[in-house]
């Protein structure tokens, strides 16, 4: 270390000049919000970002405005994905199709999503984020409606234009969190994701209902697809006028990080246990979410038919989206708001919740299928139940991805998580319980698409979330012995990284010129 002395009298070394000082003058700095009310800190914490009064800074006001649409675009995404659940026999009936052919449409989407997903992961920590996803929401939105057309002979067709509007909702779901990481931090960022999960539960909700009333008021079920594609422009339009990119990092005070190589991103994720457990946990989530979000209600229409009572699949649709909605508030405001006060006490509590979560929600399922056969009634309400259970982590899983990963690779490892837990999870789960209820029917004497047959052979192929459930609570409880870790080191190398190319200089220039200061030797100069 080199040490000047104030008895140093001007003129300075010339080999110190101001253009060497890394000054941020940029108006595109982030909104950070955090939780803390005291005005402590801890000298492990992340730099302290706070807004600036320039004018062309992005204010709390319109921080909170980016939030409220990328929501209302999550919820229109989760629609979406459900319409085509909530009107699911009239499509068996107008293209004449089996359980393992109805499975494939959301197999469909699901795949071209995943596979995607990485590409505009890429592309999210490199580019404009709200260009990506304004061109995005325009080709689903799109590609939504022409699905609509498709005539009854031409199912493949129709399988098709289902995985195209994966391509359009991966453009958007691997970079929207990234904006909220960057616009809040700690507990503020907490809230604000579980606002934006809230539209997951709600517009899975939505999805049915809207889906399926929209059909039986046109007569068609085609309608079902025909009025998110409006709404998706509307967003688009709003996309343009009000969002603004943020500093990447610049929420965690890593505004100065710089991009690695895809290569080397992806290497640093697979090493990072807490992410990498955690995406497998969530992968449970999502084969058992899938599972259920494409059969409950058709299973569930089986098994008021075989009572000898009339289903009607609007009702139904009606029914089952209520419950989600109202079980994806609860539960993810009771999962994002425990995170908040439990992690004061205990820094492995993330994960510990969402164990907890598939745990619980495992016995809550059971039993909902067991009595489906005599109990309607109870049974919508262990259905309730377990959705709650199940709701718990998909704030918190946001959360943990955002603070153990750096915020250069935060698109990347949105896109691997959503890759991972699709190709594992419900990618596959529609069209595997599918066949798998197919065959159980096949051993039965009958018509195998007789209410009774089919109730039987899909209430033993959904038995299979159950014990996926209890393998994600095991994947979590795994996460919480690396999670301190893996997020301290995340910590660390945004901090030191940011120490070493802005705060030192800058804070060494100003000692320098007051009093007397350290430099480390390693520091650039010219």
């Amino acid at each position: 270390m080199t040490t000047y002395d104030t008895s140093l009298e001007p003129p300075f070394d010339d080999s110190v000049q101001l253009s060497d000082m890394q000054v941020d003058v940029s108006d595109e700095g982030p909104i950070a919000v955090n939780g803390d009310t005291d005005g402590t800190r801890s000298p492990t914490d992340l730099p302290d970002v706070r807004m600036s009064d320039n004018e062309n800074q992005i204010s709390k006001k319109r921080g909170y405005c980016i939030v409220a649409i990328l929501f209302f675009i999550n919820l229109l995404n989760y629609m979406d994905r459900f319409t085509v659940a909530g009107v699911l026999k009239s499509i068996q009936k107008y293209y004449n199709i089996s359980n393992s052919e109805d499975g494939l449409l959301q197999t469909s989407f699901i795949s071209f999503y995943m596979v995607f997903s990485p590409i505009f992961g890429y592309l999210g920590d490199r580019y404009n984020r709200k260009v990506i996803m304004a061109c995005g929401i325009t080709f689903w939105s799109g590609v939504t409606f022409a699905g609509s057309f498709i005539p009854a002979n031409a199912f493949w067709g129709f399988v098709f234009m289902r995985g195209l509007v994966g391509v359009g909702e991966a453009s958007y779901s691997t970079i929207a969190p990234t904006i909220i990481a960057d616009l809040f931090s700690k507990d503020t960022r907490t809230t604000m994701l579980m606002v934006f999960y809230f539209a997951i539960p709600v517009g899975s909700g939505l999805g049915y209902v809207v889906g399926a009333n929209m059909a039986e008021a046109f007569g068609q079920w085609q309608y079902a697809l025909r009025l998110t594609p409006f709404l998706g422009i509307i967003c688009v339009v709003l996309i343009l006028i009000i969002v603004k990119e943020p500093v990447r990092g610049g929420a965690d005070g890593g505004e100065h990080l710089h991009n690695t190589s895809f290569c080397t991103d992806l290497k640093a994720l697979v090493k990072n246990k807490s992410f990498m457990l955690s995406s497998a946990g969530f992968t449970c989530v999502a084969f058992t979410t899938g599972a259920l979000a494409f059969w409950a209600p058709i299973f569930m229409i089986d098994s008021i038919t075989i009572q000898g009572n009339e289903a009607k699949e609007s009702v139904i649709a009606y029914l089952f989206g209520g419950i989600t909605v109202a079980a994806g508030f609860i539960g993810v405001a009771i999962g994002a708001q425990s995170s908040k006060i439990y992690k004061r006490r205990n820094p492995r509590a993330d994960p510990l919740i969402c164990a907890l979560g598939l745990l619980v929600c495992t016995p809550f399922l059971f039993f909902a299928l067991v009595l489906s056969r005599y109990q309607t009634a109870v049974t919508w309400l262990l259905i309730f139940f377990g959705e709650v259970a199940l709701c718990l982590n998909w704030a918190i899983i946001a959360d943990i991805l955002l603070y153990v990963v750096i915020p250069t690779r935060r698109s990347a490892a949105e896109a691997v998580q959503i890759l991972m837990s699709h190709l594992l999870g419900d990618a596959g789960s529609p069209t595997l319980l599918g066949v798998i209820a197919d065959k159980i029917s096949r051993n039965y004497e009958g018509n195998p698409k007789s209410p009774a047959i089919q109730y039987v052979a899909l209430q033993q192929a959904l038995y299979i979330t159950t014990f996926v459930c209890v393998l994600g609570g095991a994947f979590f409880l795994a996460t919480a012995l690396f999670i301190e870790k893996d997020k301290k080191a995340a910590e660390r190398q945004i901090k030191d990284h940011s120490m070493v190319t802005s705060g030192v200089v800058n804070d060494g220039f100003d000692q320098f010129v007051n009093n007397s200061v350290e430099i480390p030797e390693d520091t650039e100069r010219r």
